[in-house]
């Protein structure tokens, strides 16, 4: 009966785990089709259990105003969420925010912070980001090799 109990322990962990990765495919998938709805439901629940992918995109939607109010606050936390995790594109973004303005104060520096993070997991958008802020010298110093260095980067993956 001893040899049994670990047997059934992985099965009913596995049985357990399933319905929160189908929860994910399904808000993912939905994300992808315009679906928003359905996407924040089935996100939901897994971002406030912790998943940085879920809110990765709970974070997408708020910034874009994607079926539900744009609410910039909302977007920078769990954008934030994720990418304390170590989710590129979260980190990518939340850089973006930094940068841009976007809810927050525009802060170069901790933005050149987030696209590094995310550039050195080879992010290709985050690579041409950085690239951008060092030829244009904000947040850090200006310096063309560096800049090119990071516009390669990218570019050898499509982003240019």
């Amino acid at each position: 009966m001893s040899r049994r109990f670990p047997i059934v322990l992985v099965l009913s962990l596995v049985c357990l785990a399933a319905p929160a990765w189908a929860d994910y495919g399904a808000g993912e998938a939905a994300y992808h089709r315009g679906d928003y709805a359905t996407a924040f439901r089935e996100l939901t629940p897994l971002a406030e259990n912790g998943d940085p992918s879920s809110e990765y995109f709970l974070g997408l939607m708020y910034v874009k105003g994607e079926g539900v109010p744009q609410d910039f606050k909302q977007a920078e936390y769990w954008l934030f969420l994720a990418a304390e995790q170590g989710h590129a594109q979260a980190q990518d973004n939340l850089g973006a925010m930094y940068a841009n303005g976007l809810g927050l104060p525009v802060d170069f520096k901790e933005a050149v912070r987030w696209y590094r993070l995310a550039a050195e997991q080879g992010e290709a958008r985050a690579q041409n980001n950085l690239g951008l802020m060092y030829a244009k010298g904000k947040g850090v110093p200006r310096d063309f090799k560096e800049a090119v260095r990071w516009y390669r980067l990218a570019a050898e993956q499509g982003e240019a």
